[in-house]
């Protein structure tokens, strides 16, 4: 096999290592959570953790690459990943394991960033629509088996192995990259961004820790106002920095373009109201309808197995329509399967979850692509890879603040119904519900009260998630309509006078936007 074709080999590895695990820990945090008596915000840290160091530092790491070359900046990040993870399968504590998680986003910003641009060096032509089309693959499967994979991991082995699997693929990918890849970079590149790094990592920590708190220390502690004004300042002042930039980090000339904004904000809210949903999802299986981690997991195959599916079933006939219909398209049935999903009672099954599930999974396979093919066809060739940056920033970015905010909405609405229900329920009953759900109320409840707590909890607990469920589905109409109102046709870069006015320029897009 040729150089190039082991090249793909070792990036696909990686990427597949690197995405399978944001969906595999879903379904292994019940589990987690009672093997280090996590709370309801550890576990929001463990996801928000790999998030942000994903959403703070994908920017960056592209910028280093073309300065030092792309394979250092690869096999880096391999080299990285692949250590935290086994930090993170022998984390005793929650503090432990966010902080490898946290390390985890580090190597994993190296490796998103620079896998389409080693792909991009390696081949050309038929071969390079080829070669992406076989990693845009990897991606869709990475997130279809995630939960699966989860599933039967934490099972049969524990929660530990979900980390500790990444360790062979990663030695595995390091063999082959190290010798094979050949290093490349950008005599023009610009300089680093230190002081802009510096203020968009800290206003996203200041947000999302500002909100994870706000519940617990209360709206209008110090720490919480400080921390929420500190994002606020510190965003201004990466605005400022960046505007300032001959060679910006974070172009925002691009939304000069409203279709570039439209599209913005759909993956916001993509994030946002969905993706951040499958934390709270993946509680309601095992915690409060006593699936184990393999039983969640399968019931969670409707949603995300359409998501690899529907892509590839509908790709030709939605790549000739309008991009703002299409994800306009997409946006609104998640908003819909969302809704269809709301209306749980104690009496639901899994069952009332699978209509919702399966248009989730719809929207979500019929908007990813349209997101990629109109963040990267509204800006000329020479922009793509900062569109395709941006727009991965913009989609973490949404997943850790929804998880952040849904969890405050859904802690907020279980302390409500605890204490209409449970009028001398012991403090801090409300978060542990939230973490645990019934089997965690169960556990604190005294013999006598053990039934009423529980029943209360239940309650509780579907009162909470039946609100998120409605909150995902406003923040992702949301996205619909900025998809139909901001994407017009005139915006794309068209290859050629002759080609249809609805269709983007031609360049392949870039399935990291999945």
């Amino acid at each position: 096999m040729a150089r190039r074709w082991w090249t793909l080999v070792a990036v696909c590895g990686a990427t597949f290592m690197l995405l399978v695990d944001v969906t595999i820990v879903q379904v292994a945090l019940p589990q987690l959570q009672r093997d280090l008596h996590a709370s309801l915000s550890d576990l929001q840290w463990v996801i928000n953790a790999y998030a942000l160091a994903l959403a703070a530092l994908i920017l960056t790491s592209g910028s280093v690459a073309d300065r030092i070359g792309r394979k250092r900046v690869f096999v880096f990040g391999i080299a990285i990943f692949t250590a935290a993870s086994a930090l993170c399968g022998v984390a005793g504590s929650a503090s432990v394991l966010i902080a490898a998680r946290a390390i985890q986003g580090i190597g994993g910003a190296a490796m998103f960033a620079t896998s389409l641009a080693l792909i991009g060096q390696e081949f050309t032509g038929r071969e390079r629509a080829s070669a992406i089309a076989a990693w845009g693959a990897t991606v869709g499967g990475a997130v279809a088996i995630g939960p699966l994979v989860g599933g039967l991991v934490t099972e049969a082995l524990g929660w530990q192995w979900i980390f500790f699997v990444n360790v062979p693929i990663g030695i595995a990918a390091l063999a082959l990259a190290q010798p094979l890849i050949v290093n490349r970079s950008d005599p023009a590149a610009a300089r680093l961004d230190g002081a802009g790094l510096i203020c968009f990592s800290g206003a996203l920590f200041g947000l999302i820790f500002g909100l994870q708190r706000g519940n617990a220390a209360g709206w209008g502690s110090t720490e919480v106002v400080v921390a929420l004004i500190a994002a606020v300042v510190l965003m201004v002042l990466f605005v400022l920095i960046e505007l300032r930039q001959a060679h910006a980090m974070f172009d925002f000339e691009l939304f000069r373009k409203p279709a570039f904004c439209g599209v913005s904000i759909a993956t916001f809210a993509i994030g946002a109201g969905m993706f951040s949903q499958l934390v709270f999802l993946a509680l309601y299986l095992q915690d409060v309808l006593g699936y184990s981690p393999l039983g969640g997991g399968v019931r969670m195959l409707p949603l995300t197995a359409l998501v690899f599916i529907v892509p590839l079933a509908t790709g030709r006939f939605a790549s000739k329509l309008p991009q703002r219909f299409v994800l306009g398209a997409g946006m609104a049935l998640i908003a819909l399967g969302l809704l269809l999903m709301h209306g749980l009672a104690p009496s639901s099954s899994w069952t009332h979850l699978l209509g919702g599930m399966l248009l989730t999974g719809a929207g979500i396979g019929l908007a990813n692509p349209a997101i990629a093919t109109t963040a990267l066809g509204v800006v000329l060739p020479t922009r793509t890879g900062m569109a395709s940056g941006i727009s991965n920033t913009f989609r973490l970015g949404g997943l850790a603040t929804g998880i952040a905010a849904l969890g405050a909405i859904f802690t907020q609405r279980i302390g409500s119904e605890l204490s209409l229900r449970l009028p001398h329920a012991a403090h801090g009953l409300a978060a542990l519900v939230a973490a645990g759900g019934v089997h965690a109320a169960a556990g604190a409840a005294s013999a006598g009260e053990r039934l009423r707590t529980v029943s209360a909890a239940r309650l509780a607990f579907l009162a909470g998630f039946n609100e998120i469920l409605l909150a995902g589905a406003a923040i992702t109409l949301v996205g619909a309509i900025s998809a139909v109102l901001l994407i017009r046709a005139q915006d794309f870069e068209r290859a050629g006078a002759g080609e249809d006015a609805h269709e983007p320029a031609r360049a392949p897009a870039d399935p990291a936007l999945a």
